[in-house]
């Protein structure tokens, strides 16, 4: 995918690595995810909770991450 790209991806947020980095995993795999604190709403998930993330893709020259702009738990 091209940076800044939006994205939508379901799945589950399974890691925190850093203060605002995690990691999300679904069916294709798994890729980091940057969710500043204001972005949760309070909510609390564990990775047994099916979530959607919507962000935009930012590659840098050597990764690539999603920086999310909302999360939100769905039922599965």
């Amino acid at each position: 995918m091209r940076d800044d790209t939006w994205v939508t991806l379901r799945g589950n947020i399974t890691e925190r690595v850093s203060d605002d980095l995690y990691i999300f995993k679904d069916s294709s795999g798994t890729i980091n995810v940057d969710i500043d604190h204001k972005r949760w709403n309070g909510q609390t998930i564990s990775p047994k909770d099916l979530v959607e993330i919507q962000g935009e893709v930012d590659k840098d020259w050597n990764s690539v991450e999603v920086d999310v702009k909302q999360i939100r738990k769905v039922n599965p």
